[in-house]
C-alpha cells in the first residue's frame, strides 16, 4: 500500500510585486503510517504553509502531492473538500471552534462533517472530551473555556474523527507541560494502535521525545533529519 503522503519537489511561491519569497522550496519526503513526524524550525520557516498543503487547504505552486499513492495537487478545487473529509484532520492552533457551540456540540459538528451524526456522534464526542480531560466541561462554551481547554477540544474533535492523517499546528502551544505531554501522547497512541500519520508543526522542544521522525526547517528548506528517541 502507498503511503499515506508523498511529496516531490513541492514548493510554494508568494509573490508580492516584483518580489518572490519561497515559503516551501523544493521539498522531497514520505510519511507513513504509524509514524509521528515533527516539523520543528522558527518562525516563517515554512512549517505551517508545508502543513496548509499537505492538509489541501493551500495549492503548491509546483510539485507533486500524493496521497496514498492518488495525486491531488492538480485536482480541481471542488474535488479538495471531499477529499480532506476522507482522509484529513486538522488541530489547528486557533482553536477554529464555532462560539455559538459548546465543546460537545464543537466535536459533533466536526463528526457530523466526517458523515457520523446522531448517538454514534454523541457518545464518541463524550469519549474525546474524557480523554483529553474535558468531561466536566461538555455543555462549556468557548467563550467560558480557558485557552488551553479550547485547545483541548480542537484536539479531541480531531481524533474523533479518526482520519488516517491528522495534521496539528502547534498542538501543545497553549497548554502547559503536563497537558501538551498528554495530548501529545493520545496522537501517538492514535498513531500506533490504529496506524494513523499524525504531523505536528511545533517550537516545543519538550516533546522532542514523542516523534519517530524530526523535521528542521529554516527558510522553506530542510537543513536536517533525524530519528526519533521513541
Amino acid at each position: 500500500m502507498a503511503d499515506p503522503i508523498t511529496i516531490s519537489d513541492l514548493t510554494k511561491v508568494y509573490r508580492e510585486g516584483q518580489i518572490e519569497v519561497s515559503a516551501v522550496n523544493r521539498l522531497s519526503f514520505s510519511l507513513r503510517e504509524g509514524e509521528v513526524v515533527g516539523l520543528f524550525g522558527p518562525s516563517g520557516s515554512g512549517k505551517t504553509t508545508l502543513l496548509s498543503i499537505l492538509g489541501c487547504i493551500l495549492r503548491a505552486t509546483s510539485g507533486s502531492l500524493k496521497l496514498y499513492g492518488n495525486e491531488v495537487s492538480t485536482l480541481p478545487e471542488e474535488k479538495l473538500p471531499a477529499i480532506r473529509k476522507r482522509y484529513i484532520s486538522f488541530i489547528f492552533q486557533g482553536f477554529n471552534l464555532f462560539p455559538a457551540l459548546t465543546a460537545m456540540e464543537n466535536v459533533q459538528l466536526g463528526l457530523k462533517m466526517k458523515g457520523i451524526s446522531g448517538a454514534d456522534a454523541e457518545s464518541r464526542a463524550k469519549e474525546m472530551l474524557a480523554e483529553v480531560g474535558l468531561e466536566q466541561r461538555l455543555r462549556f462554551l468557548p467563550r467560558d473555556l480557558s485557552g488551553g481547554q479550547k485547545q483541548r477540544v480542537a484536539v479531541a474533535r480531531a481524533l474523533a474523527a479518526d482520519s488516517p492523517i491528522i495534521l496539528a499546528d502547534e498542538p501543545t502551544g497553549n497548554l502547559d507541560h503536563a497537558n501538551g505531554r498528554k495530548v501529545m501522547e493520545l496522537l501517538k497512541k492514535l498513531a500506533v494502535d490504529k496506524n494513523r500519520c499524525v504531523v505536528v508543526a511545533t517550537h516545543d522542544n519538550r516533546i522532542e521525545d514523542i516523534f519517530d521522525r524530526i523535521i528542521y526547517m529554516e527558510d522553506g528548506g530542510i537543513i536536517r533529519e533525524r530519528r526519533g528517541s521513541t
